[in-house]
């Protein structure tokens, strides 16, 4: 379950209820632990840690963690102990013994086969199916590994120790014990032998073998002689696998996604301290230091988010980097408005930060954030007028009928046609044309029958696009036009209040225009380090809102205008963009 790395939802302090409650679970799924064991594992001063956590398979598991190592994790409502606990407490659940090389099939999320269980002078461990039971490697009573009985130790011996025998959780050596801090299985003699076998020695024997084990502990160094082995095989591995990787993925794997944020963080700011920032800048608001420098200081391939870090709000990042650090000193210059008044160039930290080499400049990181939209084309929008039933007189020497869908211009040609084919044009003023009976029923009101007798060229043609029927033609490129009845609709935005005081940016309508919402709150997201969702417009289907934290109309339509080119008469809400105060 933990070969592969998983990702932390949360990580919170234990209640004192919570607290109670994993107690009374663990003696009561545990009751060979005593009073004292108890007390030890879980205790009621100490501060305990719940981490939610995914697995690479998307499995729901509670971690408890103490002393920054995980204790127990809970599984579908069943809680397992990991191999740091069963180091502590090594006769809390049954035992399985197996060979040493059968450690790194485990720890790379193997289960325990039957053939590789080495069976003991007193038999093999009674357990159910489904019952939570460890692995052992022979010669050490320090498990090794977790996870339950596969069927119950009837069936294994009337299988003839064939079949699966336990499905294994967790590890030695996967990703929840890097979790923890990494400590090695100590040394525990064991008290019973393997049976002998067939041309073996009697148990006479085996008993004096066992009296040697105990008063001269060879063999069990010899097991841990092995366990070694297997530990730089396994780092070989590993680092044979990562030899194309940056140097800094080594470190990543064992930490946990909120520290490597933090770490991303720390790097940004220095590099951009030492780049970017200038002298000359300053006073910068820490809101232009994140967007515009901090986040062009990013590494290719990684994206800068505060809220996966543990200090959740750029403020407290500065208030750390000022007072831990001393690295520069932030002001509320105005009211709610915080800003960098100071930089210490001369700062060791600083001075000794060395630029990484996979940073690009900002042009690239913006290449690099809309690399899934390059290839995005704005779609060629014509407005169209439709035949109408009363117009349809009009266009019918054109062949025109009902519903035929026109162009302006090609509209403006039916009626210059029809006029001179009907000789309309005024015989001393060649800017008027002369109302016969269609024209008349076409384009004329009740109340000017009697009164209208001519019309100029650019009130004949205004009238008639008038009583035509509004459509538009979208044109994408490499795909055959769509002809829509009505009017092109507009992206829609709005800002809307949420809660309190908080506002939040709404965009509609992105899909009309061939582009993707969840590739828009993408750019936005990372443009503006605020949060951004995805939700379904109520009355359309499938279409999808864009919702983002605070008001950012000004962002929104840069991206829109600026990158995606759609034309700003189309673009509606821009008005709604805040407008800087007036300093007091």
């Amino acid at each position: 379950m933990f070969a592969k790395a998983f990702r932390v939802k949360s990580n919170t302090v234990i209640k004192g209820s919570d607290r109670r409650k994993l107690r009374a679970d663990i003696s009561a799924a545990f009751p060979s632990l005593s009073v004292e064991e108890l007390n030890e594992l879980v205790p009621n001063k100490e501060e305990l840690n719940v981490v939610k956590i995914y697995a690479h398979k998307g499995d729901a598991v509670t971690l408890y963690v103490l002393h920054k190592n995980p204790i127990f994790f809970q599984l579908e409502k069943q809680v397992f102990p990991t191999v740091y606990t069963l180091w502590r407490c090594p006769t809390m659940v049954p035992a399985f013994a197996t060979w040493p090389p059968v450690l790194q099939k485990l720890s790379g999320g193997a289960d325990l086969m039957l053939p590789g269980v080495v069976v003991s002078t007193s038999g093999l461990p009674e357990v159910d199916q489904g019952d939570c039971c460890a692995v052992t490697l022979v010669m050490n009573r320090a498990p090794v590994a977790v996870g339950t009985a596969a069927v119950s130790s009837a069936k294994m011996r009337n299988s003839g120790m064939k079949g699966k025998g336990v499905n294994i959780l967790h590890a030695y050596m996967d990703q929840l014990w890097a979790f923890g801090d990494k400590t090695h299985p100590p040394v525990i003699p064991v008290t019973n032998c393997p049976a002998p076998e067939e041309g073996e020695t009697d148990g006479e024997e085996c008993e004096e073998n066992e009296g040697r084990d105990v008063s001269k502990p060879a063999a069990v160094e010899a097991s841990c002689r092995s366990m070694q082995e297997l530990r730089l095989d396994q780092h070989e591995v590993l680092e044979e696998d990562k030899e194309g990787e940056d140097t800094d993925g080594e470190e990543d794997d064992s930490r946990s996604p909120q520290e490597q944020m933090d770490e991303l963080l720390l790097q940004c700011f220095l590099h951009s301290l030492k780049t970017k920032v200038k002298k000359s800048d300053l006073p910068l608001l820490t809101s232009t230091f994140l967007s515009k420098h901090m986040v062009s200081c990013c590494p290719r391939g990684m994206q800068l988010d505060i809220k996966k870090s543990s200090y959740k709000k750029l403020s407290k990042f500065l208030l750390c980097m000022q007072r831990d650090h001393s690295l520069v000193q932030v002001k509320e210059l105005s009211k709610g408005v915080e800003s960098i008044v100071e930089v210490d160039w001369r700062n060791p930290e600083l001075c000794s930060f060395r630029t990484p080499k996979d940073c690009g400049p900002e042009k690239e990181s913006v290449e690099g954030d809309g690399a899934c939209e390059v290839q995005f084309q704005t779609p060629e929008i014509t407005q169209l007028y439709g035949v109408t039933a009363r117009l349809e007189p009009l266009f019918q020497d054109a062949r025109k009928r009902k519903g035929t869908p026109l162009k302006a211009c090609e509209v403006r040609n039916v009626i210059t046609d029809y006029v001179k084919k009907n000789e309309l044009i005024h015989e001393t003023n060649k800017n008027y044309v002369n109302i016969n009976p269609t024209l008349c029923d076409c384009l004329l009101e009740k109340s000017e029958y009697h009164e209208v007798e001519t019309l100029k060229w650019d009130d004949l043609f205004s009238r008639t696009l008038i009583r035509m029927q509004a459509c538009h033609e979208v044109l994408f490129p490499g795909q055959p036009p769509v002809v829509k009845k009505g009017q092109m609709e507009s992206i829609d935005i709005t800002v809307a209040s949420r809660g309190s005081n908080k506002k939040v940016t709404v965009i509609k309508n992105l899909e009309a225009f061939g582009l993707d919402p969840a590739v828009v709150a993408d750019s936005l997201q990372h443009q503006v380090q605020a949060s951004c969702v995805l939700l379904d417009s109520p009355g359309a289907k499938n279409r999808v809102l864009v919702q983002i934290q605070g008001n950012q109309v000004q962002h929104v339509g840069k991206l829109l205008l600026d990158r995606y080119q759609i034309p700003r008469k189309y673009v509606q809400g821009l008005e709604k963009a805040p407008k800087p105060g007036k300093k007091k």
